[in-house]
């Protein structure tokens, strides 16, 4: 019964409740002691929908695909992979930002937008092939209604009549969106809604895929919106502007991870935040 429901972003098909809760609770614990507050393991909840993402085992199954620039397809994918190359040439001086000679076939162009993103802190320590899986799991969440529904449903599956607090990082920020705009009234709790890394403001890729783009989610009694400024994910800053003046917005400095979910939790202002949320 669980008064905190965390719900992950990309990235964690090898995942599940139970690891994400091993692995993320002492984070969450962290940041609310940060700020002034304590919980117990029963509290939390880590529902996991990467398993979705990950292919079904079979005997003598090829390796994993070992991802390139030429696997980034036209339309989405690309369209992404473009507006994370532009957000982070504005964040980080280190990336080459794109020009009009970049834009070529996909293949030409998504390479030159790798190579430059490699400079980045953003994409320290991934290896580009882990990178491009990233995309096409956030690809697959928008154009696959299995994918996308299921996403969601792990994540209310996991909403209790104790839960007070729902979080979502990255991806997991627009499942937790979708979750509470689309659930019947009366169906959870209200609850206070804290984003993390959000790409909520991504107009046409994000925002405008979104069943009610703009819309404040009706089950959210209050919403706390925190982002790093070098956060490429976080391609617009500011939810202020889309969804309302109501946001807490809040910046916050992660530093050489500046996406990465345990910064985050263990920040004081996310702990406030969900600290004030379970009062």
């Amino acid at each position: 019964m669980s008064k905190i429901v965390v719900v992950h972003g990309i990235g964690q098909q090898n995942e599940g409740a139970h690891t994400l809760h091993s692995r993320l609770f002492p984070f969450l614990k962290q940041g609310l002691a940060y700020g002034g507050s304590d919980i117990s393991p029963e509290d939390a909840a880590f529902p996991c929908y990467g398993h979705l993402f990950r292919p079904e085992a079979e005997v003598l199954s090829p390796a994993p695909p070992r991802y390139g620039a030429a696997d980034v397809t036209e339309g989405f994918e690309a369209d992404l992979l473009y507006a994370l190359w532009e957000r982070a040439a504005e964040s980080d001086r280190r990336v080459l930002p794109p020009s009009e000679e970049s834009l070529l076939r996909t293949p030409v162009w998504a390479k030159r937008a790798l190579a430059a993103m490699s400079r980045s802190a953003f994409l320290s320590g991934i290896a580009e092939r882990a990178f491009i899986a990233d995309l096409k799991q956030v690809s697959a969440y928008f154009s696959d209604p299995g994918v996308r529904q299921g996403a969601v449903a792990e994540a209310r599956a996991a909403i209790t009549p104790r839960t007070r607090v729902l979080v979502g990082h990255s991806l997991g920020s627009v499942v937790a969106y979708e979750l509470l705009c689309t659930a019947s009234p009366g169906e959870i709790p209200p609850v206070a809604l804290v984003t993390l890394g959000s790409p909520l403001g991504l107009r046409r890729l994000v925002h405008d895929r979104l069943p009610r783009p703009g819309a404040w989610p009706d089950g959210a009694a209050s919403w706390t919106n925190i982002a790093d400024a070098a956060d490429v994910v976080a391609v617009v800053e500011d939810l202020r502007p889309l969804y309302g003046g109501r946001i807490t917005q809040i910046r916050v400095h992660n530093g050489a991870h500046a996406h990465d979910m345990a910064p985050y939790l263990t920040d004081a202002a996310t702990g406030r935040a969900i600290a004030e949320g379970l009062v």
